[in-house]
């Protein structure tokens, strides 16, 4: 497949823009990159996703896809090439994409939003959450893998691809505030599935690095506040 039939809208540091990338890797599709400005948001982005305006897209073929658990999916029935993403038992997918969606509906929007609490019994409340969903994860991570190395059993499948994206984010996270969310004394199983995870060959060169999301999230920091600063003097 050549690599202009398949194109990505997104960032680096996105962890669901890293779901596309991990999916296609798996089955060994070349692709290209086109980094999203995001602010402003691109005349492309606006075209290929006017309905939530957000990345990842991915464009195959010139048709778009959108959403970021959708994209892996369709990877997964478009290309024959490489192992299958999704389990073939109907019932086991069908408890795969309720997890994934669980990972996107409860467990993220606390993870991401620990950064945004202010004040220390706000913050510990939302790292309550993350860690009660990280405990939830593991008895799914048992299920799922039937004492094999991942989710997916002796490879990574779609539940490894939608919960490990996070991994960069995690570890930036754990450093920040001095906790430990995949700790072994509380979750061993996914302790353990993290470090083969990041280990894998379709995922390791996409891995961001605590210090390096660390000096993006800084940026990131100091764009919304001139942003805010802007608003503000226009009032």
């Amino acid at each position: 497949m050549a690599a202009e039939d398949a194109k990505i809208l997104g960032t680096w540091s996105s962890p669901f823009v890293m779901r596309t990338m991990i999916a296609l890797n798996l089955k060994g599709v070349e692709y290209q990159m086109i980094e999203e400005t995001a602010s402003p948001k691109s005349e492309l982005l606006l075209k290929v996703n006017p309905v939530y305006k957000k990345i990842p897209v991915l464009i195959h073929a010139n048709r778009p896809v959108c959403e970021s658990l959708i994209t892996v999916q369709y990877i997964d029935e478009a290309w024959s090439s490489g192992p299958t993403i999704l389990p073939s038992d109907p019932y086991e997918r069908a408890m795969a994409r309720f997890w994934g969606a669980y990972i996107d509906d409860e467990w993220f929007p606390a993870f991401h939003g620990v950064s945004k609490m202010k004040g220390e019994e706000a913050r510990k409340a939302s790292l309550e959450r993350v860690l009660e969903g990280v405990q939830l994860l593991e008895g799914a991570y048992l299920n799922f893998s039937k004492g094999k190395p991942f989710f997916g059993g002796d490879r990574i499948g779609y539940l490894d691809i939608a919960f490990g994206c996070f991994l960069g984010w995690i570890r930036f996270k754990e450093n920040k505030y001095g906790i430990k969310i995949l700790g072994e004394d509380k979750v061993p199983g996914l302790a353990k599935w993290a470090e083969r995870f990041c280990l894998e060959t379709a995922v390791k060169d996409l891995m961001p690095d605590a210090e390096k999301l660390a000096g993006f999230s800084k940026v990131l920091a100091a764009r919304y506040k001139a942003i805010a600063a802007a608003a503000t003097a226009q009032t």
